[in-house]
C-alpha cells in the first residue's frame, strides 16, 4: 500500500482530446438562477400583524393619537409590547401603515377609473362616491379621517403624511378628471379643475356630520352626492344662449 498523495485525476475526453459534455442535471443546476427577494411573510405572521393593526385603529379612535399608547396596542392585539416593536419601529410609524392599508387600495381603484377612456368624469366620480360610502363611510376607516381632522394640526408630522399619501394623490387625480371633462364639455366651467377640492368637499362633509350630528340629523349620504354630481356637471353640453 502507498501512503503517498493522490494523484488528481484529469477529466475523462473522448477521441480527438474533446470533453464529454456535462450531465443535464448537473448544467440545469449550474446555470439555473439563483432566487433573490425577500421571503414572503408567514401567514401567521401576517395575521399578527393584521391583529396589531386592527387593534391600533380601535385604540386611535377610542382615545385620541396623543393619548394611545403603545401598551394598550399590544393589549388589545393580544400579543407582547416586544412583539409590536417586531413590526412597527414606534406609534408614528404604526400610525402611518394603518392608513397607507385603508387607502391605499381605494386610491389605485380610482387612479385605474380616471385612466380608463370609456369612461365619463360623471361616471368615474359617482364609483368614486360609491366606494367612498362603502369602503370609509361604511368601515371603521372613518374613524382615521375624524382623527386626522381632529389633531392633524396639533402634529404636524402625522398631518403631512396624510396629505403626501391621501390630499395630494386624490387632488391630483381631480384636477386631472376634471380637466379633460371642461375639454370635452362635460362640465359646464373649470371651476372643479381650478379647485378640485370642491369635488370631494361633501365627503368630508359626510364624514364630520357621521361624527357630530348623525343621531340628531341623520344626513341622506348618497342624495347627497347625487344632488353634487349633478352640480358639477350643471349645464354641460347646453350651449350658451
Amino acid at each position: 500500500m502507498s501512503g503517498g498523495p493522490k494523484k488528481a485525476t484529469k477529466p475523462r475526453r473522448q477521441a480527438g482530446g474533446r470533453p464529454w459534455p456535462r450531465r443535464p442535471e448537473r448544467a440545469a443546476q449550474a446555470t439555473a438562477p439563483r432566487r433573490e427577494g425577500r421571503r414572503r411573510p408567514r401567514p401567521e405572521a401576517e395575521a399578527r400583524r393584521r391583529a396589531i393593526l386592527d387593534a391600533a385603529l380601535t385604540v386611535f379612535a377610542a382615545r385620541g393619537y396623543e393619548a394611545a399608547r403603545l401598551d394598550d396596542v399590544a393589549a388589545q392585539a393580544g400579543v407582547a409590547k416586544g412583539t409590536l416593536y417586531l413590526y412597527f419601529k414606534d406609534k408614528q410609524a404604526l400610525f402611518e401603515e394603518l392608513v397607507r392599508g385603508a387607502v391605499t387600495p381605494i386610491m389605485d381603484r380610482l387612479g385605474s377609473a380616471v385612466r380608463a377612456p370609456e369612461l365619463t368624469a360623471s361616471q368615474v366620480i359617482d364609483m368614486f362616491f360609491q366606494l367612498f360610502q362603502r369602503e370609509v363611510l361604511g368601515t371603521k376607516r372613518k374613524l382615521l379621517l375624524r382623527l386626522i381632522i381632529a389633531e392633524g394640526s396639533r402634529f404636524p408630522a402625522i398631518a403631512a403624511f396624510y396629505h403626501r399619501e391621501v390630499v395630494a394623490r386624490g387632488l391630483t387625480l381631480m384636477r386631472s378628471l376634471a380637466t379633460e371633462a371642461v375639454a370635452r364639455g362635460e362640465f359646464s366651467c373649470d371651476a372643479a379643475a381650478r379647485f378640485p377640492q370642491l369635488i370631494v368637499a361633501p365627503l368630508l362633509l359626510a364624514v364630520i356630520w357621521d361624527g357630530l350630528f348623525s343621531k340628531i340629523e341623520p344626513l341622506d349620504v348618497a342624495g347627497l352626492l347625487r344632488a353634487h354630481g349633478d352640480l358639477l356637471s350643471a349645464g354641460a353640453g347646453k350651449s350658451a344662449p
